[in-house]
C-alpha cells in the first residue's frame, strides 16, 4: 500500500475568480485515497509539513500590486528556495507556459531560473511541449470542461457572431481580432462581435475602447467573467475566436469546444493535434496575422456545416484519470529526489 502523500498546491484557497482547472484538479486529487492537498500560503510553504510542492505558475510568487508587495514577495520566494533546497523537497511543475514571462526584472527571471533547477519533475499538458533533454517528466492532457458548465444556462445562438472570453493580454492578439472585424463591415453587416474578459492594463482597454469606437456591432465586456457570463458569450457565439498570437496550452479553447462552439484558433502542432482529436469541423485554424477574409471564410464554412457535426470528441481528459497520473507524478518525483 502506498504511504500518504501530501501536496501543497501553489494556488490558494479557490476564489470565484480561481482558474477552474486548478479547481477541478484539487477537487479530483483530494478524491484519490491517501492524498492531502493543502492550498498555498506563505505559513504553510514556508513553515508547514508537505511531501511534494506544485507550481504552475511561478510568476506569481515574485509579482504583487505595487512594489512594496512585489520586493516581500521576492524576499519570501527566496526563502522558500531555501526551504526546499534544504529539506530536499521535490518540486513539480506543470509546463503551463513555455518560456519567462516577458518584461520581468532582473530579480524576478533570476528567481524563476532558480525555480527551475529546484524542479524535480514536470508535468506537460500536450505532447509538443519541449523539455531540457533527461528532464523526468509525465503527460498528463488538459481535462475538459463540460461537468464544470453543466449547471448554466445556454444562450440563444446569435447568426454570424464571433466570441472571444478570457483575460485579455497583449499576446492574447485581441486588438488584431477587432480590426480584422472592422474591415468586414463592407462585407457584411449581419456579422456581429462580442468581446468578453478583463484587459491586463488600463492602456490595453483604452485601446480596445478605441479599435471599436464606431462600428455598431461591436459589443465589449471589458471586465472578468463569471461562469455564468463567460457561458453566455461562447454559448451565443456561432464561432468563438482566440486569435493568439503565440499559444501552447489554451483553456479557452477546451472551454468553447466544451460548449460545443467551434473554435478559430492558430496553425500549430497543438492545435493541429486539438483538430485531430475533437474534429477538424470544430476546431479551424489560421496561419499568419488574422484577417477579414479569414473571419468571413472561416464563418461561412462553420455555418454549412452546422447540423452534420457530432459533438467534440474528447479522448483521454478525463479528470479522475489525470488525477491518478498526477499522483504518480508526485511519487516518482519523491523517487528521483531520493536517489
Amino acid at each position: 500500500m502506498d504511504a500518504r502523500l501530501t501536496v501543497l498546491q501553489q494556488f490558494p484557497v479557490p476564489r470565484p475568480t480561481t482558474n477552474p482547472y486548478l479547481v477541478m484538479l484539487a477537487e479530483h486529487l483530494r478524491a484519490v485515497p491517501g492524498v492531502t492537498v493543502l492550498n498555498f500560503t506563505w505559513k504553510t510553504a514556508l513553515l508547514g509539513r508537505y511531501d511534494v510542492f506544485h507550481i504552475h505558475w511561478p510568476e506569481i510568487l515574485v509579482n504583487g500590486n505595487g512594489p512594496l508587495k512585489k520586493f516581500v514577495r521576492q524576499c519570501l520566494t527566496l526563502v522558500l528556495l531555501l526551504r526546499l533546497f534544504v529539506t530536499r523537497t521535490p518540486v513539480v511543475r506543470t509546463v503551463h507556459n513555455v518560456e519567462l514571462p516577458s518584461g520581468i526584472s532582473g530579480i524576478e527571471r533570476a528567481l524563476l531560473r532558480r525555480f527551475d533547477r529546484l524542479t524535480t519533475h514536470r508535468i506537460t499538458l500536450n505532447s509538443s511541449t519541449e523539455l531540457p533533454p533527461s528532464q523526468p517528466f509525465t503527460l498528463i492532457p488538459h481535462g475538459d470542461y463540460r461537468d464544470w458548465f453543466a449547471s448554466y444556462p445556454r444562450a440563444e445562438r446569435a447568426e454570424g457572431r464571433f466570441g472571444y472570453f478570457g483575460l485579455i493580454r497583449r499576446y492574447k492578439g485581441v486588438e488584431t481580432l477587432i480590426e480584422a472585424f472592422t474591415s468586414t463591415r463592407s462585407e457584411s453587416a449581419s456579422l456581429s462581435l462580442r468581446v468578453g474578459g478583463k484587459p491586463s492594463s488600463p492602456d490595453l482597454a483604452s485601446a480596445l475602447e478605441a479599435l471599436s469606437d464606431g462600428d455598431e456591432r461591436i459589443l465589449l465586456d471589458l471586465h472578468f467573467l463569471p461562469d455564468a457570463e463567460l457561458v453566455d458569450i461562447a454559448t451565443s457565439s456561432e464561432l468563438v475566436v482566440l486569435p493568439y498570437r503565440f499559444m501552447h496550452n489554451s483553456g479557452s479553447a477546451l472551454a468553447a469546444l466544451s460548449l460545443d462552439r467551434p473554435v478559430l484558433v492558430p496553425d500549430n502542432a497543438v492545435n493541429r493535434a486539438l483538430a485531430d482529436e475533437v474534429g477538424h469541423d470544430w476546431v479551424h485554424r489560421f496561419a499568419g496575422e488574422l484577417d477579414a477574409p479569414t473571419l468571413t471564410a472561416t464563418m461561412a464554412s462553420v455555418q454549412a456545416a452546422d447540423g452534420h457535426r457530432a459533438r467534440p470528441r474528447f479522448v483521454d481528459r478525463d479528470w479522475g484519470l489525470g488525477a491518478s497520473r498526477h499522483v504518480s507524478a508526485y511519487r516518482a518525483a519523491i523517487d528521483g529526489r531520493r536517489r
